[in-house]
């Protein structure tokens, strides 16, 4: 077998992936299964970390994507208001698909329309004391199982991790 489908540390405990990466290379062995050991453990710790923040949203009555666009506002800093097209940005959906998220959060009292100072057609969406309460709490869970998630790596290697996976994703984020 390859040294691209042996696990990386002595000692390292194996996982599913080990196997699935082994049996590739085994059926396969014509094919560089090597960045299925890096990949697939993304694609696996992505499914994990959606269910975990599902739960801590769910937690204060909060969806996903509420939660995206109600933090939009919150990092956005006082007085947490901001423009339709400036929270498409944030949260990467189209306008129609933005319009029925202010809608529905609006109908639920965590953000309210108000006229734009600058525009007397536009308007800028307003955190309101409900949403920002909702998604400061929301917030504040999600980053104990957020830690929870990562305790089993000392703070040096969760910060290697992040530079190496910041390396991995800058390219998509540039525009």
């Amino acid at each position: 077998m390859s040294a691209a489908v042996t696990p990386g540390q002595p000692g390292a405990p194996r996982d599913e992936v080990d196997r699935i990466v082994e049996a590739w290379a085994r059926e396969r062995p014509d094919l560089d299964v090597a960045p299925l050991s890096v990949l697939s453990r993304v694609t696996r710790l992505s499914r994990h970390l959606d269910l975990a923040r599902r739960q801590a949203f769910a937690r204060h009555g909060l969806e996903p994507w509420e939660f995206d666009v109600l933090s939009a506002l919150r990092r956005a800093g006082a007085p947490y208001r901001m423009s339709p097209g400036a929270l498409l940005t944030q949260t990467l959906v189209t306008s129609g698909t933005m319009t029925n998220r202010i809608d529905r959060l609006a109908s639920r009292a965590l953000v309210e329309r108000l006229p734009s100072p600058d525009d007397r057609r536009g308007v800028l969406v307003s955190l309101t004391d409900e949403g920002r309460a909702r998604v400061d709490a929301a917030m504040s869970t999600l980053l104990g199982i957020e830690r929870d998630l990562l305790a089993s790596l000392p703070a040096a290697e969760r910060d290697h991790l992040a530079d190496l996976l910041r390396t991995l994703v800058a390219p998509f984020d540039t525009p």
